[in-house]
C-alpha cells in the first residue's frame, strides 16, 4: 500500500461517522431548532405596550396622535393655566352693567371672581353723591348681571315692602319681604309675576341683589331696567 492509499484509508475513516456521533449531532440540531422556535414563539406572542392615556389610537392599534392636553401648557403649567375649584379658570370673565352714582356708568368686563368695588372702580369710582348703603361693595360679581348705586334724593330702600304716598308715587320695594300684592304696584309686574317672584325667593332663597330678580322667568332685561331705581334687596 503506498502513500496515497493510506492518505485516503485515512480520510474514510475521519469521515465516516460513529453512530455515537451521529446521535450526538442529532441531539444538537433539534436543541437548536427547539430554542428557536420557543424564542419566535414568545416574541410574536408578547403584548404591544397600551398606548397613552386619551391617545387616539387607529384600527391597527397604533397610537395616532399625542393624547390631548398632554405636553406643556401655554403658560408652562400642566393644566393650562386652571386654577382648582377654590379659584377662576384662567380665562374666567365677567361681564356686568352698573348704573347710578358712578363717574361713567355702563358695563365693563372683568377677571373673574372681582367684586363689585372693582366694576366701581374701572368705570371711574363713586360720584359724591353716591348712596351705597344699600350696595353691598364687597360681594363678588355674577356674569351678567346689573349694579345699580342709588343717588341722593333716590328713594331709599324701605325696611318693609312697597310704600306708597298720598299722591300714589310708588317707593323702593325689597324684593325679598314685599307680598305679592305689593309687588305688583311695581311697572310691568303683574299677579303672575309676582307670584313668580315669591315663589323664587321661597325656593331659592332671598335674592343677594336687585338684579338676581332676572333670574325668574319672565323678567327680561328690559322689564328689570324699568323696576331698577324702584327696588332693593335690604
Amino acid at each position: 500500500m503506498d502513500d496515497d492509499d493510506r492518505l485516503h484509508e485515512r480520510l474514510r475513516r475521519w469521515l465516516r461517522p460513529t453512530f455515537g456521533e451521529v446521535v450526538g449531532v442529532t441531539v444538537l440540531l433539534i436543541g437548536a431548532v427547539t430554542a428557536t422556535w420557543l424564542w419566535w414563539a414568545e416574541a410574536t406572542q408578547r403584548p404591544e405596550p397600551p398606548p397613552p392615556t386619551g391617545a387616539a389610537v387607529d384600527a391597527d392599534g397604533v397610537p395616532d396622535g399625542p393624547a390631548p392636553g398632554v405636553g406643556p401648557a401655554p403658560d408652562g403649567g400642566p393644566d393650562g393655566g386652571h386654577h382648582g375649584a377654590d379659584g377662576p379658570t384662567a380665562d374666567a370673565r365677567v361681564t356686568v352693567q352698573i348704573t347710578g352714582a358712578v363717574r361713567d356708568p355702563g358695563i365693563v368686563t372683568l377677571e373673574g371672581g372681582r367684586r363689585v368695588a372693582d366694576a366701581v372702580e374701572a368705570l371711574g369710582g363713586l360720584t359724591p353723591d353716591a348712596v351705597t348703603e344699600s350696595v353691598n361693595l364687597a360681594r363678588t360679581l355674577r356674569d351678567g348681571e346689573h349694579v345699580h348705586v342709588p343717588r341722593e334724593g333716590e328713594p331709599r330702600p324701605p325696611t318693609a315692602g312697597a310704600v306708597e304716598s298720598g299722591d300714589g308715587e310708588v317707593g323702593p320695594v325689597d324684593l325679598n319681604l314685599a307680598t305679592a300684592d305689593e309687588l305688583t304696584s311695581l311697572p310691568g309686574i303683574g299677579p303672575s309675576l309676582a307670584a313668580a317672584i315669591v315663589e323664587h325667593r321661597e325656593r331659592d332663597g332671598p335674592f343677594g341683589v336687585p338684579g338676581d330678580v332676572r333670574d325668574v322667568p319672565g323678567i327680561g332685561e328690559a322689564t328689570f331696567q324699568r323696576l331698577a331705581p324702584l327696588v332693593t334687596t335690604g
